[in-house]
């Protein structure tokens, strides 16, 4: 029998508790999102977070603790090699990813992906270079407007990605230049993550702004995950923000694009005030794209706040047999070198109004415990080759 008719879970993208055991491998030494996010401003105001003991799973300056905290907490350790979206989305879901999606950081893509691409869209690349998304169209969109020459770059992700203005290069034709550029890096050398169309507007430096008809083309999981699970056992699979993109549409009934992280936290209170009977996953992706790759402690802060603030309003609107967990998909330390993500523990809060003795969890060695416990909840089998110990039992 169900425990819950509704569970919601909501990834906070990339606001990771603390350094993993082997995040030194990964680079990142001394690593912990939430806590320097804390110590970088002169005030914190997360109450709802708090109440439920976000400030209990890791000391933060401005926010103590609480005695009796409303939600179960705890860590959650990642299984597989890696510290991205997919990588830690995958995994919640039962996934685990052994090896790591490639990344070109350092010097750009090789000149025969490069070259190829070129032949095949027809367009000079211009950029192929590690850089933030606003910088690049800085120092290149004038020349791409000018020349219909196609900016490529990337980031520390595993991922491609292809500006394009929407009024003189066109949507539809960045979209198919973006599932060329797809297509090419299947190859096991190239393999990215995503290939990511990233349109925006303007004429000139200092005007330019990318838009949110973003799209993602990422890798379609190399196997079933606990979502299709849930839509072949005939129930909802709503999807907010990437995640659709993240799981190419695999195991989702409903697919709900965001704006902001602002705007999904209202599509997520509308789904709230609906009939439904399943899984309604969110992601928050602007604490990582505008926060943490650009080490802006303060701006992460302030979205955190207004996460906050969408959350009162949740906890609210949740009905007696719904679960809320609140989690996150890997770190992104703002206040760390470089612009990466970084390799941490993520937090694990689980609350509902039927829970009546709320208390802190041991500290599991998967996020797939997540998907796990929703399987369990609804009666679905997980799929083969999954991983993930529930703790639905534990949710008393």
């Amino acid at each position: 029998m169900e425990k819950f008719k509704r569970v919601f879970v909501i990834v906070v993208d990339s606001l990771g508790v603390g350094p993993m055991p082997d995040s030194e491998k990964f680079g990142d030494k001394g690593v912990n999102t939430l806590q320097h996010i804390s110590e970088s401003v002169d005030t914190f105001t997360i109450p709802h977070l708090q109440k439920l003991g976000m400030a209990n799973i890791v000391p933060l300056k401005q926010v103590a603790g609480v005695d009796a905290p409303l939600a179960y907490y705890t860590k959650l350790k990642e299984k597989s090699l890696g510290k991205d979206t997919m990588t830690g989305h995958w995994e919640m879901m039962g996934l685990e990813v052994t090896k790591p999606f490639q990344t070109f950081t350092d010097t750009g893509f090789p000149p025969e992906l490069i070259s190829e691409l070129e032949k095949r869209t027809g367009r000079k690349v211009i950029g192929n270079k590690s850089a933030s998304g606003t910088e690049i169209l800085d120092e290149l969109a004038e020349e791409e407007i000018a020349t219909g020459h196609m900016i490529v770059y990337t980031s520390a992700d595993s991922v491609l990605q292809i500006c394009g203005n929407e009024e003189t290069f066109g949507l539809e034709e960045l979209y198919r230049c973006c599932e060329i550029a797809r297509e090419i890096t299947m190859k096991d050398e190239w393999k990215v993550g995503r290939v990511i169309a990233r349109p925006y507007v303007g004429k000139k430096k200092g005007e330019f702004k990318r838009t949110s008809n973003r799209h993602d083309y990422a890798l379609k999981p190399f196997g079933k995950t606990v979502l299709n699970a849930l839509k072949e056992g005939g129930l909802d699979v709503i999807s907010i923000g990437k995640i659709n993109d993240i799981f190419v549409g695999e195991g989702i009934t409903e697919a709900l694009k965001s704006k902001s992280s602002v705007h999904g936290m209202e599509q997520t209170l509308e789904v709230a005030e609906k009939d439904f009977h399943g899984l309604c996953f969110v992601n928050l992706v602007d604490f990582d794209a505008l926060w943490g790759h650009r080490r802006n402690p303060v701006g992460y802060a302030q979205e955190i706040e207004k996460f906050d603030e969408k959350l009162g309003l949740l906890l609210d609107t949740l009905q007696q047999d719904d679960l809320l967990i609140i989690t996150a998909d890997h770190g992104n330390d703002p206040t760390y070198t470089g612009t990466d993500h970084t390799r941490e523990k993520v937090p694990f809060l689980a609350y509902s109004k039927k829970i009546t003795q709320p208390k802190q969890l041991p500290e599991t060695d998967s996020f797939a415990v997540i998907g796990a416990t929703i399987a369990e909840n609804f009666g679905v089998p997980m799929p083969e080759h999954t991983i993930g110990e529930s703790l639905l039992s534990l949710l008393i």
